[in-house]
Formats: C-alpha cells, structure tokens, sequence
C-alpha cells in the first residue's frame, strides 16, 4: 500500500493528526509515502526540521516533492537566489525516484521562485521523466508526485488557474508509457479524476490525476476535514479523513470508489 500525504504544513500541524499517522503507518502494511508538497508553512529552517523528523519517525520509505510554501515568501533574497536551499539540507534534491515492491515513484518540481502559487513545469522536465517512464519495470505503478494539480473541476476557479500551462502536453507524452496516475496536493481538497478522458487521449486504461487533502495542519479549506489518500498494489485509491471524536483516520466511503 501507498500512503499519500500532501501539504502538511509544518508550523501548524495538529499533533493528534500526526499521531493518529503514526498508528496508521504502524497498523498498516505501507510500502511507501508520497508527499505532494508543502511540508511547511513558511520555509523556516526548524520547520523543515519537523517535517523530517516526523517522516522519519514513520519508518517507512518516503518521496517528496516541495510545494509553494517551501521556498521563502518574505525573504526576498534567499527566494531569488537560494529558494530551495533549507528544502535540500533536509531532503536532497527537489526530483527522485523511489522504487519499491509494486510502486514506482517519480518526483517533479513544479515550483518556481518568480510565481507565489502557479505551477510551471519545463520541456527538459517533461523529457525526463518521459525517459524515467520508458525504462521503469512494466509491471509497477508508476505514478508522477508534483504539487500543483494537473486538472481541477470548474468549480475550483483558483486552483485552475495554478495548474501547469504544459500539463496536457505532458500527459500526451506520459501516457505512451502506462502511467498509472499524478499526486496532488495543494487545493486542500481531496479528488480523483481520469485527466486521459478529461484531456481527450487515448489509453488503453484511465490515468487518474489524485488530489490530496492537507494530512495534518489546521489550515482547512471549505469546512473539509484533514486526510490523506492511499493506493493499493492493485490500483485501488482509497481517501482517509480524520475523525475527531475517535482521533483517528477512517475511510470516507463517499470519495473511495475507485
């Protein structure tokens, strides 16, 4: 099983989110995590420094990608030339891979210090991981971790609008190569949608572009509760939310229809 966490916000974490990850993570067999961007909230040093030692905690392998709030917003001087350098002390470079058992998990950095929220990704980034997706094992999921989403419904004007402007020539490279799905975060809003159908292509199966909700902070959205999502060996994508009353994530059968 996949475990699927997104902007985690550190600086406003709730703790009895974290521990109720940690039950998860003990309770469950999880292969791996992805984490689809903002692990903080401002880019602060001691941030970063939590949001490692809570990954760590976990003891389960782990990939991530850095979000918007994961390069400096009031410090101009190290957003113009040092946007990534607290990200990297803690977690390397800002695009991996990760392979395990049945995933196969490929990092994008859609960040770019001169846009505050949109998404940007390059022609080079397109091509790298189009190659990634060539020669990665046939019988893996393979799924691309990047911040922004590669689609939003109509109803989520704000969020469109930060969506990269390369994302549907990506996805007609990508899908040559059974992409299984996209990890999303950013819109604090859990989704799952088939971008192949939605972006007209022509695969043999669908490609889901997954959302994910904030996993851990108290910057809610739209009264929704924290969550997280995760994807078994098989495909299944199952949306976690967090109940207060017994302190512990529970599926939300509402969204798990995949």
């Amino acid at each position: 099983m996949l475990l699927h966490l997104s902007d985690l916000h550190f600086g406003t974490e709730k703790k009895a989110c974290m521990d109720a990850i940690e039950r998860f993570c003990q309770q469950h067999d999880i292969e791996a995590i992805a984490v689809s961007g903002d692990l903080t909230q401002r880019a602060r040093f001691k941030q970063f420094a939590a949001c490692k030692q809570f990954l760590d905690r976990l003891n389960v392998p782990y990939l991530v990608v850095p979000g918007n709030h994961d390069i400096p917003l009031y410090h101009l001087w190290n957003r113009a030339f040092k946007p990534l350098n607290h990200y990297r002390h803690f977690f390397g470079d800002a695009e991996q891979t990760l392979e395990t058992e049945h995933f196969y998990l490929m990092g994008l950095n859609s960040i770019r210090r001169h846009h505050h929220t949109k998404g940007h990704i390059s022609h080079r980034q397109i091509q790298d991981i189009d190659h990634a997706l060539k020669y990665s094992p046939s019988h893996k999921l393979k799924l691309v971790v990047v911040h922004q989403p590669f689609y939003t419904p109509f109803t989520q004007i704000d969020g469109a609008r930060d969506c990269p402007k390369r994302a549907q020539h990506a996805l007609e490279q990508w899908s040559k190569h059974d992409l299984f799905g996209l990890l999303h975060g950013h819109l604090h809003q859990t989704g799952v949608y088939d971008i192949g159908q939605i972006f007209g292509l022509n695969t043999a199966r669908p490609i889901w572009d997954i959302h994910a909700g904030t996993a851990i902070s108290w910057r809610l959205r739209h009264g929704l509760p924290n969550g997280f999502n995760t994807v078994s060996s098989t495909g299944e994508i199952t949306h976690y939310c967090f109940d207060v009353l017994r302190q512990e994530f529970v599926i939300d059968l509402k969204k798990s229809n995949q």
